[in-house]
């Protein structure tokens, strides 16, 4: 055996027969919108997850993250990754157009905390490693803890050097933390990653796969043992692990992971990662969808992942990072919690009021009960309600509506068709294969062009439905489709 894989433990303990004092978070159900929020769960999670963007589907309606770019070291090479850390353009995992030092982290994330009302989650995601880059990634969180204690702290980790630190994140109030696992099969390991560093010595082939696989089912195992919420990130890659993911997932719910995230490859020869120059295709929307479908009911499933880079600001989908550089913060860093105080107020009433027109809404679908699933795609901002015009959207989210509810399944990247005033054709005609599929869209606003070529692409746009809640619009199309009434359009 290995060095390295000695001082590793795995169990094949399910979440129910561990030790007395165990804390799991496996058992739930389903809800009826198809999102991340169950039907029954424990007080305590509800209040981990209610402001987490990443572990809520409808958190990340309302909350906003971000990622402090400290920890650029990583003790593992995948075959999807090329860390580059001055790509402004790009929107992936491992990008970061700036390395920040702790006390720059500090800085910004005053400065954000202060400016950005919704932010509620603070995590280290990269552009390497967070555990691996331990030192960095202490000092950041540590700082951040003690200087915005209300603010949530989150990280990301491939789960290498996890089970070192585990017992440090419970000591920094770390409550959240995610392991992005692609295998559980070392020899499907040999596939993803070409080496890794651990204990002092790099490994190659099926033993770096053997450590790797080992320690990440110790981490988190440790985690669930110690109460913090775990999601497990894995990327599908079509031909590799994709329909491994199904074993993958049986594994992370037995060791209690909270909650699974299947994201898309990406693998642009452009990104210049092995994948990518190697050929590797990306799955399309409905391999991911198929996917997510069969791990629904055995886990929690999250469907509104943007894969964000390592320097993200904002709401998911709308990143605000470029507003915060180094050069345009004040040289002392000072935090005023009013703005984001006010704002939890001002969300707390408005989920209120939603909560129960959401229901009213998934109730009624459930009634009208036709043979038939709709895929509709929304334009929005955020808050669940339609609020953002057709031309200026820079993604669609889809929902699936039948009988048996609504649910987010996803969505679908875009480039805004409106630039300058002025609707570009080409972008139009992206747009049109983006919404392949879908059979409505609902958006705030569209203009009589646009609108009439989406038709005769096959897709029929509405503006009709303008800043009304998302739920409840999809309810009153979807009754109204059925009933064979006209389809009107305020467009």
């Amino acid at each position: 055996m290995s060095r390295g894989m000695s001082k590793c433990r795995i169990t094949n303990t399910a979440p129910a027969a561990r030790e007395p004092g165990a804390t799991t978070f496996g058992d739930y159900a389903s809800s009826s919108r198809g999102s991340s929020e169950p039907n029954a769960m424990a007080p305590a999670i509800i209040e981990k997850i209610k402001d987490h963007p990443c572990f809520s589907r409808e958190a990340h309606l309302y909350f906003a993250r971000m990622h402090l770019a400290v920890a650029p070291a990583c003790n593992i090479q995948c075959n999807y990754c090329n860390r580059k850390f001055d790509c402004a353009n790009e929107s992936r995992p491992g990008v970061a157009s700036d390395r920040l030092t702790p006390d720059q982290a500090l800085r910004r994330a005053m400065a954000v905390a202060s400016e950005v009302p919704q932010l509620s989650v603070v995590g280290i995601a990269g552009p390497g490693d967070a555990c691996y880059d331990w030192k960095k990634t202490k000092a950041t969180l540590m700082a951040i803890a003690r200087e915005i204690p209300d603010i949530k702290l989150c990280v990301s980790t491939n789960g290498l050097a996890l089970p070192e630190h585990v017992d440090e994140l419970v000591d920094m109030n770390v409550g959240h933390v995610t392991i992005t696992i692609n295998m559980v099969d070392p020899k499907i390991g040999t596939e993803i990653y070409p080496w890794i560093f651990h204990d002092g010595r790099r490994y190659n082939g099926i033993d770096a796969s053997m450590i790797l696989h080992e320690r990440q089912m110790l981490g988190l195992e440790m985690l669930t043992e110690r109460g913090i919420l775990t999601k497990v990130n894995s990327v599908m890659i079509p031909g590799v692990n994709d329909e491994h993911l199904i074993e993958v997932n049986k594994w992370v719910k037995d060791r209690g992971a909270f909650m699974h995230n299947v994201m898309p490859l990406i693998s642009e020869p452009s990104n210049g990662t092995l994948y990518g120059l190697n050929g590797q295709r990306c799955p399309a929307p409905l391999e991911l969808n198929a996917i997510r479908d069969r791990l629904e009911g055995a886990t929690k499933v999250m469907r509104h992942c943007r894969q964000c880079r390592a320097d993200a600001v904002g709401l998911l989908g709308d990143d605000r990072a470029r507003e915060f550089t180094m050069d345009q913060l004040q040289a002392e860093a000072t935090y005023d919690s009013g703005k984001r105080h006010a704002f939890r107020q001002l969300v707390e009433r408005e989920r209120l009021g939603q909560a129960s027109e959401a229901s009213d809404a998934t109730t009624a679908v459930a009634a009208a009960r036709p043979n038939e699933t709709l895929l509709i795609a929304v334009t929005t901002k955020g808050g669940d309600k339609i609020n953002e015009h057709f031309g200026h959207a820079k993604e669609l989210q889809i929902f699936s509506v039948s009988h048996k509810g609504i649910g987010l399944i996803g969505h679908r990247k875009i480039d805004p068709y409106c630039l300058g005033g002025w609707g570009e054709e080409n972008i139009l005609d992206s747009i049109i294969d983006a919404l392949a599929g879908i059979d409505f869209l609902l958006c705030f606003r569209i203009g009589n062009s646009p609108r009439n070529k989406l038709a005769r692409g096959g897709v029929r746009a509405t503006a009709a439905y303008g800043d009304a809640y998302i739920e409840q619009a999809i309810d009153a199309l979807y009754t109204e489709h059925f009933s064979r009434r006209s389809f009107g359009d305020a467009g």
